[in-house]
């Protein structure tokens, strides 16, 4: 009898072991595919295990720059990680649901986003089809049209 348990116990561990790596089945969160590319050469700005390890760092390094000193780009351009890894559609998950892109990790992390107090939690599409993201709010949409003026690189005023 007590052999028979083993056994059984030893199956159930197997199996459970085999099945985590199925999508659904992990303890791991499940990290939406992104939507886009930053570039033809790359798909994200930087490697996703470096983005995993320091996007806040560089959310803050690119807030500083913009805020302080005026210096717009995309590479860490919190609309542009919205506009790559956030649907449109309008049935897109909103960031309260943890199937967002940014709150899937963090709702696992028990870390409050704040970013979208402020911005948009997913892309919006401008009238000549060029996406970014505005909250309604007239400062920032003023701060998201010069974003829709900006070409590849840097605007300085």
């Amino acid at each position: 009898m007590l052999k028979n348990s083993f056994i059984l116990l030893l199956l159930a561990f197997t199996a459970g072991f085999a099945m985590q790596g199925q999508a659904g089945d992990s303890l791991l969160p499940e990290i939406p595919e992104a939507q886009a590319r930053f570039s033809e050469a790359q798909g994200c700005v930087e490697p996703t295990a470096e983005m995993r390890k320091n996007h806040m760092d560089y959310i803050l390094h690119q807030r500083d720059e913009t805020m302080y000193e005026g210096i717009r780009t995309r590479q860490y351009s919190l609309n542009e990680c919205i506009n790559c890894h956030v649907s449109d559609a309008e049935d897109a998950p909103r960031v309260s649901s943890e199937e967002h892109f940014c709150n899937s990790c963090h709702s696992y992390a028990a870390v409050k986003v704040d970013c979208f107090q402020c911005h948009a939690d997913r892309p919006v599409k401008t009238s000549d089809n060029q996406s970014f993201s505005t909250t309604g709010k007239p400062a920032l949409q003023i701060i998201d049209s010069l974003h829709a003026l900006e070409t590849e690189g840097t605007v300085h005023e």
